[in-house]
C-alpha cells in the first residue's frame, strides 16, 4: 500500500466515522484499566524506582507519587503501564 492509499483509506474511514458507521479503526478500541497499582507492576519487572522510572520515560519523583498514591497515571502512562502490567518484560524488550 502506497502511501497515499493510506491516506485515502484514513480518509474514508474518517467520513464513515462522522456518519455513523462502524470502521476498523472503531473495532480496535481498548479498555484501559481505571486503577493501576504501580509498585506491584514495577515489582514484577524487577526494576529498582529509578530504573523503572527510566524504562518508562518518567522522572522517578513521579513513579513515587504514582507509588505512594499522591498522582495518579493518566492516558498514555496508564495504558503503558496496562501493557507492561500483562507482560512485564515489555520495556524491556522492545526497547533493550
Amino acid at each position: 500500500m502506497t502511501q497515499a492509499d493510506s491516506l485515502i483509506r484514513g480518509l474514508e474511514e474518517a467520513l464513515a466515522f462522522r456518519r455513523g458507521e462502524t470502521t476498523p479503526a472503531a473495532v480496535r478500541q481498548v479498555e484501559v484499566p481505571a486503577e493501576v497499582d504501580v509498585a506491584a507492576i514495577r515489582a514484577r519487572t524487577g526494576l529498582s524506582q529509578g530504573a523503572f522510572a527510566r524504562s518508562i520515560g518518567v522522572p522517578r519523583a513521579t513513579l513515587l507519587n504514582w507509588e505512594h498514591g499522591r498522582r495518579r497515571p493518566t492516558g498514555p502512562a496508564r495504558v503503558l503501564l496496562a501493557l507492561i502490567d500483562r507482560r512485564p518484560a515489555l520495556v524491556t524488550e522492545l526497547l533493550g
